[in-house]
């Protein structure tokens, strides 16, 4: 009996390896950085050690999907300017990760 081939299952298998792929090559460059997740991590940590946390806080973001499509503006500068800060006192990040098909990266900011 002959095997049929199904595009469909083959297409699935691929992003998911691809998603993985492009997950375990990733960097992020922090002080402390958290155990990641293959499969799920949703964890907030400190970019810069030192200052304080301030009157405001402004979050700038960028998305990936896939590990073949990112967009946004993940800078300090865009997060002071969401939170109106002239004087940046602190920097944290958040990450979340779902199976390496979607991915957010948030630069909060804190200051005054």
């Amino acid at each position: 009996m002959k095997r049929q081939y199904n595009a469909g299952k083959s297409c699935v298998k691929l992003m998911i390896a691809l998603g993985l792929a492009a997950g375990l090559t990733g960097c992020i460059g922090a002080p402390v950085v958290p155990p990641l997740g293959l499969i799920y991590t949703n964890i907030d940590a400190p970019l810069s050690l030192a200052g304080e946390v301030g009157s405001r806080r402004g979050e700038s973001t960028v998305i990936s999907i896939a590990g073949l499509i990112s967009t946004g503006d993940g800078s300090v500068k865009a997060a002071a300017a969401a939170g109106g800060i002239t004087r940046v006192q602190r920097v944290d990040y958040e990450f979340f990760n779902l199976i390496g098909i979607y991915q957010r990266y948030k630069t909060v900011a804190y200051g005054d």
